[in-house]
């Protein structure tokens, strides 16, 4: 079993895959994730995905055997309420991943009633449409300190030795309130940023990365990191490999500069 990469996804707005407006959009982002099973090398036993949707005062990790789905999202059409990606949970994967992130120091629970949000089922259908790789979701916790999230990439990275794939799904630009051709600049700079920095050695892009909200338009960028704290947990669990960008696009929405990142 080779050691599979880690990912720091950016995984579009909402349900786009099942819009089609939207799709088209999105048409660099699909042709991605498309790519991504080849670019691993061979067929995950089951993913791991911390998306930038789902926090909690402790690290939680799903582990229903067959999760539900959560629609965290608002104003999109009826049938997309009703979308099902029915991927089957790995409760035994739940719980080693649990004591893993425990054994490092660092607090966890498991949640047996937690579901698929986007972050996780948007990314999943466009990699694996037919839903038949196992997968949970793992939360961020809240505050989204940098270094606890590198933690727990860190704790997590045995996985990677057992066929498991890690993904963290955000956004490399995250302001709701800023797109159009307003989000050019400051999605632009901030993306440049954040291609130097993970190009950077490995201690040097560590300190970068935790230093994060010092970057060029950091905060405009991202008022809050929910969405960029999955990439804290995809380095953590590379964390001496090589970064390969995997995914930019430049002008969504009018204006937005987004990227996607392998690690390893």
């Amino acid at each position: 079993m080779l050691r599979l990469p880690t990912y720091f996804v950016s995984h579009g707005g909402g349900p786009w895959p099942w819009v089609p407006e939207w799709r088209r959009r999105f048409v660099n982002l699909e042709a991605a994730f498309a790519r991504m099973p080849s670019e691993i090398g061979e067929r995950p036993k089951a993913i791991i995905v911390v998306s930038g949707h789902w926090e909690s005062p402790e690290f939680a990790v799903m582990s229903a055997p067959q999760p539900p789905m959560v629609y965290d999202y608002s104003g999109f059409p009826p049938e997309t309420y009703d979308i099902v990606y029915p991927a089957p949970g790995a409760p035994e994967l739940a719980a080693r991943a649990a004591n893993l992130i425990r054994a490092a120091g660092l607090p966890a629970r498991l949640d047996e009633t937690r579901g698929f949000d986007h972050g996780a089922f948007v990314p999943l259908y466009a990699m694996y449409p037919a839903a038949d790789v196992p997968a949970i979701q793992v939360s961020l916790k809240t505050g989204y300190d940098p270094a606890e999230h590198l933690a727990l990439g860190r704790a997590l990275a045995p996985l990677r030795e057992e066929g498991v794939l890690i993904i963290g799904s955000g956004l490399s630009y995250h302001n709701l309130r800023l797109f159009g051709p307003q989000a050019r600049e400051p999605s632009e700079a901030f993306d440049q940023w954040l291609a130097e920095a993970l190009a950077a050695a490995p201690d040097v892009r560590k300190q970068a990365i935790i230093d994060w909200a010092k970057a060029p338009y950091a905060r405009i960028s991202h008022p809050r990191e929910d969405h960029l704290a999955p990439l804290f947990v995809a380095l953590g669990a590379a964390e001496a490999e090589t970064a390969v960008r995997v995914y930019h696009d430049v002008g969504l929405f009018g204006g937005v500069t987004a990227s996607s990142y392998r690690f390893g």
